[in-house]
């Protein structure tokens, strides 16, 4: 770890001017992609009236994840993480320039919104990255969790606030969410110019190839077998809480719920991870990893299941928010014990191969939502999403990997 962060070991996080610069920009940022995150299947289905092509354009934005993770793990690794961050914004502040001008000019079409998509989410994919491997080199090691769960924080946060901004902005006019998100994207740059280069170690061994570098994290994932049964349950998990997103949206659709309503309906997700994050920091060192991955798993198997029975929007946003409590503690016990393991040098690409597995099959959950809906109803759509949850929770409590979890590193 960075000298300069060791220094500071018992300097609280509001005072580190580095990790302020990037936590309150990435505040911003965050807001303006969860805004985004609802008016872009909003617009979707504006244009098209069809779940299926929002589904379509869903896959798009998520295929970075299956496509642009190993690489960019390696790439980070070897590059100035700030300046990653950097590109990252800038690029993703054109990409939404071009599609507040089609919107504009009325001349958007879904393979504009699909390449733009598609580019967002590779940008997410190597800022992601970058943020979280330079986190060590901000943070002091014992505040890891302190600052893990603060990010937590700031992601529900800024879903409680965005998702019904989002419903609201695109009421007023379909083009003013990506305003605003351009302009949050353009506000993380002008923080990130304020946070010191580098975040990194030197490499200590002579360069090799990209191929070389991703195996290498590939390999040093697959033998921890607690992490690499983890990130192949989260990739189950995955599967089923993204796809209800879409379904939500549907389904309070359905029961008569206009675009902003169904915008704070969603937001109850974020108030509950937000209280979820308080005692994150706490709980993560009392509670047994395996007790954590295992419970919140069958939490949010239940939470699923009720949202069929929910007869009012209302009551379908409170269901689907409450489940959420159990996030926070479930992130930032695993990000912790990743981070007290795994060497700086290997930090992106293990994550870009955790990411991959965890990840990858988000592209498929939107896709697969939309085809369930247009084949099954909502009803039907989220029985089967049950099921899913179900058999990986059954799949966590009898495997003996979880189940004999080593103690969390420092816990």
């Amino acid at each position: 770890m960075d000298d300069r962060v060791s220094v500071g070991e018992t300097r609280s996080l509001w005072r580190n001017r580095d990790f302020m610069f990037l936590w309150t920009g990435q505040v911003v940022s965050t807001l303006g992609t969860r805004i985004t995150g609802l008016a872009y299947p909003l617009l979707v289905l504006a244009l098209t009236g069809s779940p299926l092509w929002a589904g379509v354009i869903g896959f798009a934005q998520a295929l970075p994840f299956l496509v642009v993770y190993l690489p960019a793990g390696a790439l980070v690794d070897r590059w100035d993480r700030r300046r990653v961050m950097l590109v990252a914004d800038a690029v993703r502040v054109l990409m939404l320039v071009t599609v507040v001008a089609g919107l504009a000019w009325d001349v958007i079409g879904l393979a504009h919104i699909a390449v733009a998509v598609f580019v967002d989410g590779a940008c997410f994919v190597f800022f992601q990255l970058a943020e979280s491997a330079a986190l060590p080199h901000i943070v002091p090691r014992r505040q890891l969790p302190t600052a893990l769960a603060q990010n937590q924080a700031r992601e529900h946060g800024a879903e409680l606030a965005g998702q019904p901004l989002g419903g609201v902005l695109f009421a007023v006019g379909h083009v003013v969410p990506f305003v605003v998100d351009a302009v949050s994207y353009a506000l993380s740059f002008v923080g990130l110019l304020f946070v010191r280069p580098g975040l990194r170690e030197e490499r200590d061994r002579p360069a090799q190839s990209l191929v070389a570098d991703i195996r290498e994290g590939i390999t040093w994932l697959w033998r921890q077998k607690f992490l690499r049964a983890v990130v192949g349950l989260v990739g189950g998990t995955n599967i089923v809480l993204n796809a209800l997103t879409l379904v939500l949206i549907v389904r309070a659709g359905e029961m008569g719920a206009p675009p902003a309503l169904i915008g704070v309906l969603l937001a109850f997700s974020g108030v509950a991870a937000i209280l979820g994050s308080f005692v994150a920091p706490w709980s993560h060192r009392r509670v047994p990893a395996r007790l954590v991955v295992v419970g919140s798993l069958w939490v949010w198997a239940a939470g699923t299941a009720v949202l069929v029975w929910m007869p009012t929007p209302l009551w379908l946003g409170v269901a689907a928010g409450a489940s959420q409590l159990i996030g926070p503690l479930f992130n930032v016990t695993v990000q912790a014990y990743r981070y007290a393991i795994v060497p700086d040098r290997l930090q992106a690409r293990t994550q870009s191969a955790a990411r991959l597995i965890a990840w990858g099959p988000i592209p498929l959950a939107p896709l697969v939502a939309g085809i369930l809906l247009a084949g099954t109803g909502s009803t039907g759509t989220l029985v089967a999403l049950t099921g899913v949850m179900v058999l990986v929770a059954a799949t966590a409590t009898i495997s003996r990997t979880v189940r004999h979890a080593p103690p969390l590193p420092g816990g």
